[in-house]
């Protein structure tokens, strides 16, 4: 693991705060922080480019590269503890490490590779669920691997591997993750889908709105000759009942047309 391990080089940083944080990543660099076995912690730079590159392979343990400094051996085993991301949460803006040595026992995450290709993919509509894709472990810090392989070649539909089945590397290697946690398994997809039956059968079951009757044909012609109320004026317009007497016009009755009153 010592020489497997990658070298990384640091500088100690002389300003610490937000503002020179930003003006050291805008030159390249990422600020972190080495701590542990009991010595103080030391604000470090180290390649932006080149720590990135190991930390998104999966790399945990680096040798660090940091000459001049009494705090530091010569190759310090670090571990990496702790990333900051920015609000994209996909750049690493932060890192933070701690010193190690190679018989150390530590905790630690370790991603699952996933190998082979699962019996059950062959039937219609199956798909491979993973839903842990690292295990918690202790282990020796020599003795920490970059992955486990996990092979689903045998996995049928309805069958699932969970970390208590998983083959640990080395027999020092102790699983922290919770035995019962699904590592692979092979599920049927269904497709839901809405009967019509069911929309129809609901717009079926609305009450249904009694509007007021209608009145019947010749019911409007009884209503309109419908005597009025005593006392009450006839409607503008009304013609008299069959037999009444005329109403006067203004300025008095004409008489009839050619006849004179007799004397």
């Amino acid at each position: 693991m010592h020489e497997k391990a990658p070298l990384l080089n640091a500088t100690h940083r002389e300003k610490l705060g937000t503002r020179y944080n930003d003006r050291l990543r805008a030159k390249g660099g990422l600020p972190a922080v080495v701590y542990g076995r009991g010595k103080d912690p030391v604000p470090i730079s180290l390649d932006h480019r080149e720590a990135s590159r190991f930390i998104h392979k999966g790399e945990k343990v680096f040798r660090l590269d940091f000459p001049g400094q009494k705090d530091m051996d010569e190759g310090q085993m670090v571990l990496l503890k702790e990333l900051q991301f920015d609000h994209l949460g996909t750049n690493i803006v932060h890192a933070d490490f701690a010193r190690v040595s190679l018989t150390d026992r530590i905790h630690t995450k370790v991603p699952i590779h996933i190998i082979g290709e699962a019996i059950g993919l062959k039937q219609a509509g199956a798909i491979l669920m993973h839903p842990t894709v690292e295990l918690d472990v202790e282990c020796v810090v020599a003795e920490l691997p970059d992955f486990i392989e996990v092979s689903v070649a045998d996995l049928d539909v309805g069958h699932g591997i969970t970390a208590g089945d998983v083959k640990l590397p080395v027999a020092s290697m102790k699983l922290l993750t919770d035995k019962h946690a699904m590592i692979a398994q092979i599920v049927i997809q269904h497709e839901i889908v809405v009967a019509e039956a069911a929309t129809v059968g609901a717009e079926a079951a609305q009450p249904e709105v009694i509007t007021a009757k209608k009145p019947e044909e010749g019911a409007e012609g009884a209503a309109a000759g419908a005597k009025p109320a005593a006392g009450a004026k006839p409607a503008a317009g009304a013609k008299p009942a069959a037999g009444g007497a005329p109403a006067a016009s203004a300025g008095g009755a004409k008489p009839a047309a050619g006849g004179g009153a007799k004397k």
